[in-house]
């Protein structure tokens, strides 16, 4: 499963790139999804690449944003109640499980929303015009999870 966040705005940006970014629910810039690894998402990636960053997503990661940007209806706070109360999952480690193995995913529960909203990254990025590693768009593997980390 990859975490794709949303780095640059949406001057000057062709129509077409504009829809891709809407189809991932990326509306705003710092905004995180998460999307499976399929050939349709790695190509509405690739198209998209100068204007976010992914990478595949580790586990605890994937526990730490449910925990602290998780959110439901209502813009509240997903906590352990609530999150048993909606998807009968027990705590947050069994529902990463469950995403990262293809089990569920976010769209099957309506009461959650797809999208974590993050701040501006601590100690800021290096460059929105160049890829990883030289800069901070495209694809980045592992060191995602790093960049979520300082993001939280």
């Amino acid at each position: 499963m990859y975490a794709v966040i949303r780095l640059r705005g949406s001057v000057k940006v062709r129509k077409e790139i504009l829809d891709m970014l809407k189809m991932l629910k990326l509306h705003r810039v710092n905004h995180c999804v998460l999307v499976p690894k399929t050939p349709d998402f790695e190509g509405m990636l690739k198209k998209v690449k100068d204007y976010v960053t992914y990478g595949e997503i580790k586990k605890e990661t994937l526990v730490k944003l449910l925990k602290e940007r998780g959110r439901v209806i209502g813009n509240k706070k997903l906590d352990e109640e609530t999150l048993k109360k909606i998807t009968g999952f027990k705590s947050f480690e069994e529902f990463a499980d469950a995403l990262l193995s293809g089990k569920v995913k976010l769209k099957d529960f309506e009461e959650l929303k797809p999208v974590f909203r993050l701040s501006p990254p601590k100690k800021g990025l290096k460059s929105k015009k160049f890829h990883y590693p030289k800069g901070d768009l495209g694809y980045r593997g592992d060191a995602i999870n790093e960049l979520i980390e300082r993001m939280l």
